[in-house]
């Protein structure tokens, strides 16, 4: 894949360029102070306010505060695995005193008490900076609306950085935290890591928390890391790893995402699988995606993997996906104060939810056990898959701006038919970074594996962020915002 026309810098090692190991590391160490990095977050984040646009609340006071307090316990010499450290969460998670507005207008009471994932992050130290942009309730794979405005790509501010964790993606991307927390009901952390040329995963469902929303979506969304590294996004995801006694999701054991992070895959046998599930649209495969994901199958290749192409058996998985998600949508709508502030699209996707509701979402819901046993049997001759995460490059800034529910539907189906399978299933997956096209955008690969997979889908991303270094590169600016 030819990167000629990307405008990169090579990564440095100073102040808001290093990334989460590197600060926690820093930090520990009293080569820097959580008050210095914390500002230094706070300033690039306003720095991008009027041009990447990636956060809809900033916690300004309160983490200096929090950053200070750090300070103070470091220098006790207490150690947590990221005290004091800055990151951002997305807008549909509570965070106490500030709204969960999701993307939405209107005006929302603040919260009391912090979401599960948000005392775990802060019970590690973390430091929360501020909740970042999301499309109206994470529906699109954009990140723009009427409440904020859009939220653009730090790579290309022409384009979008994917949705619906765009402004967590875009704050990642642009240097202004070194990671970030985003959601994945159908492929939200994937998509926009991809657009960004970031790590994204979406790991085993349950495995962090998304309470006090249990149950998001009807199972279909998770909480997950975005970083520049595997490294980075391993020490987040074990950070927030947990659930919370009232959750339906609780997967067994836990996970070590650091240690898989520097441990060797093994040989492993790699599906290809280029071929989407039906969706009733057309998305055909960008030339230039298509050689950017043809390029990691033949770096896996060359690391000793076995690789072969092979077609998932995903038969009409879309049937159980339509009423899951609007069942979701629908029950975020149906708590707005004002749901006439919504996008009509919004609206509509409402009125389906409430029709597919009662029996054909239990139907929906049951067909999970059998579609696990047809989807799996691929596991019996591989043991992950490779797909490309999108079939199209990065779309421009309002390029859904005016459609219709039914055309917004085919249009991201088009663009994005590969993720949202894996939500059904519950399955994690990890996007890496696959490259650039000419115009300089990036885009992604996914690596995808059955239940409680995510140490070998760490330890491979691993393997081949060591070989392909994709965090050496940065968006021209990035660096000065840093």
């Amino acid at each position: 894949m030819s990167s000629d026309a990307v405008h990169t810098r090579t990564a440095g090692t100073a102040g808001g360029c290093t990334g989460l190991a590197d600060q926690a590391r820093e930090l520990a160490e009293g080569g820097v102070s959580s008050v210095e990095v914390v500002q230094e977050a706070l300033d690039r984040i306003e720095a991008g306010r009027r041009t990447v646009n990636a956060f809809r609340c900033v916690r300004a006071e309160e983490a200096l505060h929090e950053a200070a307090e750090a300070d103070r316990r470091l220098a006790a010499g207490e150690r947590l695995p990221l005290l004091g450290v800055p990151v951002a969460v997305k807008d549909d998670t509570d965070v106490a005193g500030l709204p969960t507005l999701f993307g939405c207008a209107g005006d929302m009471s603040p919260v009391t008490v912090d979401g599960e994932v948000v005392r775990r992050l802060k019970a590690a130290g973390a430091v929360v900076v501020g909740k970042t942009n999301s499309c109206e309730l994470g529906q699109w794979p954009f990140t723009e609306g009427p409440a904020f405005g859009a939220t653009r790509n730090p790579w290309d501010l022409d384009h979008t950085p994917g949705g619906s964790s765009g402004g967590s993606a875009a704050a990642v991307a642009a240097g202004m935290v070194p990671a970030a927390l985003g959601s994945d009901g159908a492929g939200s952390i994937r998509i926009p890591a991809a657009w960004t040329h970031l790590v994204g995963i979406k790991p085993q469902r349950g495995r962090i928390s998304v309470h006090p929303y249990d149950d998001c979506f009807q199972g279909l969304t998770v909480n997950g890391p975005l970083a520049r590294t595997v490294r980075d996004a391993a020490l987040l995801l074990d950070a927030a790893t947990g659930s919370h006694p009232r959750e339906r999701h609780r997967p067994a054991g836990r996970i070590d995402a650091v240690g898989a992070a520097g441990r060797d895959p093994g040989r492993l046998r790699v599906a290809l699988a280029w071929r989407a599930p039906f969706t009733a649209t057309p998305n055909p495969l960008d030339p230039q995606v298509r050689s950017a994901v043809e390029d990691i199958a033949q770096a896996l290749a060359r690391l000793g993997h076995r690789v072969a192409e092979a077609r998932p058996r995903y038969g009409l998985i879309g049937l159980g996906f339509l009423p899951r998600a609007t069942s979701g949508i629908a029950a975020y709508a149906d708590r707005h104060p004002d749901p006439a502030l919504l996008d009509p699209r919004t609206r509509g996707a409402t009125r389906t939810g409430h029709r597919l509701g009662g029996r054909v979402l239990r139907a929906a819901r049951a067909r999970e056990a059998h579609q696990h046993r047809r989807i799996g049997a691929l596991f019996a001759s591989y043991d992950v898959v490779l797909a490309p995460t999108t079939a199209l490059p990065p779309p421009r800034i309002g390029a859904f701006d005016g459609m219709p529910g039914w055309r917004t539907d085919l249009a991201i189906a088009s663009a994005c038919p590969y993720a949202w399978p894996w939500n059904v299933l519950g399955w994690p997956g990890v996007n890496v970074p696959a490259g650039f096209t000419r115009e300089g955008l990036p885009v992604g690969a996914q690596l995808l594996g059955p239940a409680g997979s995510e140490e070998r889908l760490i330890s491979l991303a691993a393997q081949l962020e060591d070989d392909r270094r994709w965090f050496e590169h940065w968006p021209e600016g990035a660096r000065a915002r840093a």
